[in-house]
């Protein structure tokens, strides 16, 4: 298996600091366009899609192995290895957050540091822990997703942006890009992973970046990432929604460039 096609592994910039960036669910690298410019003037990047999105080698996917996120954390994995040029520090959005984790615990001697942008770990309210949905609202979002993807994706882009048009109508389209099937399997397990047990086995330098009005991971959630977190780092954005990085890529920019390299 060749890992780099099959991740489609794009590697820019120079120098002894590197940024791995994570795209979130129904997304690909081509999320990162905004902020990538202004980073590999400072650090070496590792820009790669997860199975089934952007231009992955889709025939690879496995419903079996990516049935739970440790599938897509063992890839991130695979391709640092492969690379050799471990440890790095991981900038994950949403649910590459948890797949970050994940793969940090299970090998954290490919790690440096994670960046954990807008992360949720459990989307599901359980006890005393607040994820932000019922049980019965997230099977009602996959059953949209399932019965009408295209319409989910057009719908569920405003929220993710905070209502910017521009990019809203780029993330609707990232979305439709991906084969329905996996997109829709994808979606389960994003929406019903739990990776609560993960974080405090994590002991590496973690920063947190919290958006204003994210309904998709609320401040409750990153809040509670960063109490699981020993010693990590919590910011809150002044941009609003899901995705600093495409609607606030300055503020986004600054705020790494001000906490590099992570520190315990």
């Amino acid at each position: 298996m060749n890992i780099i096609k099959r991740n489609n592994v794009n590697l820019l910039g120079s120098g002894d600091e590197v940024l791995m960036l994570s795209h979130g669910y129904g997304c690909s690298q081509e999320m990162w366009r905004l902020v990538s410019p202004e980073l590999e003037k400072t650090h070496r990047l590792v820009l790669f899609d997860h199975m089934g999105s952007g231009a992955s080698e889709a025939a690879y996917y496995d419903k079996g192995k990516y049935g739970s996120l440790a599938g897509y954390a063992d890839d991130v994995i695979e391709v640092i290895e492969d690379l050799g040029i471990g440890p790095v520090t991981f900038v994950g959005h949403s649910v590459s957050a948890m797949i970050g984790v994940s793969a940090a615990v299970k090998r954290p001697d490919l790690f440096k540091a994670l960046i954990l942008v807008t992360p949720s770990p459990c989307y599901v309210n359980s006890g005393d822990y607040v994820g932000g949905f019922t049980s019965e609202a997230i099977e009602g979002l996959i059953r949209s997703l399932e019965s009408n993807y295209a319409g989910w994706a057009e719908a569920i882009a405003p929220v993710l942006t905070g209502n910017d048009p521009q990019q809203g109508k780029m993330i609707a389209t990232s979305f439709c890009q991906i084969r329905p099937d996996i997109a829709k399997h994808f979606a389960r397990v994003t929406f019903t992973s739990d990776s609560r047990s993960e974080l405090p086995k994590l002991d590496l330098p973690t920063l947190i970046l919290q958006c204003k009005d994210d309904v998709i991971a609320p401040e409750v959630v990153g809040d509670y990432v960063h109490r699981q977190i020993k010693g990590s780092h919590f910011v809150k954005l002044a941009s609003n929604g899901h995705c600093p990085h495409l609607t606030a890529p300055t503020e986004f920019v600054e705020v790494l460039r001000a906490h590099l390299p992570l520190r315990a």
